[in-house]
């Protein structure tokens, strides 16, 4: 069973937002091309993180990365008219984040996971080390298979890929939970 704060229905609700850009993106593509969904996903995203700056006075780092490659690939595929330039973004987003889960893994005293989780989760520093690290080799595996999409297989096989990378990433964090939930320590119960 999984523990009531490790899953709740607001953290399932807030990855679902995060991937609106992402569904505009491919409804925007579905009906007019690579081009204008290319201009709907800058403004879905610049629109998600004026939303969240609005509504809680601060944008998350991963917010903030993600919406930087959106501005700077999808304005230089618009700008010059190179469609591989926003088909590379999310092999360049997974391989920061991967990059940043690794580094954590061996500098600071914590693993970037046990830092986003601590306060939700009590489990010993081996779990901790093994969720970071299958987070890491989770997303180079991500940004490799992105590739294969976008050089062997054209990009309507590529525009469905970057919607089941949603599916994908929910039932990556899902088992994690799984696995976290049977490595969890058990709260200690005052008589």
């Amino acid at each position: 069973m999984i523990p009531g704060p490790l899953l709740p229905l607001r953290a399932v609700m807030s990855a679902l937002y995060d991937f609106l850009p992402v569904l505009a993106f491919v409804i925007a593509y579905n009906v007019a091309g690579i081009y204008v969904a290319t201009a709907v996903l800058i403004a879905a995203t610049v629109a998600q993180v004026t939303v969240q700056w609005l509504r809680k006075r601060t944008v998350s780092r991963m917010a903030l990365a993600s919406a930087g490659l959106v501005l700077v690939l999808g304005g230089a595929t618009l700008w010059l008219h190179n469609e591989l330039l926003i088909m590379w973004k999310p092999t360049v987003l997974y391989l920061v984040l991967a990059i940043v889960l690794l580094v954590s893994q061996f500098t600071g005293g914590k693993p970037l996971i046990e830092r986003l989780l601590e306060s939700q989760l009590r489990t010993d520093a081996r779990t901790w080390r093994i969720t970071n690290l299958s987070w890491a080799l989770f997303f180079l595996v991500l940004a490799a298979v992105n590739l294969v999409f976008v050089y062997r297989y054209g990009r309507d096989a590529w525009v469905r890929w970057k919607l089941a990378t949603i599916g994908i990433v929910f039932l990556f964090a899902l088992a994690q939970a799984f696995w976290l939930a049977r490595h969890a320590e058990q709260p200690s119960r005052d008589p």
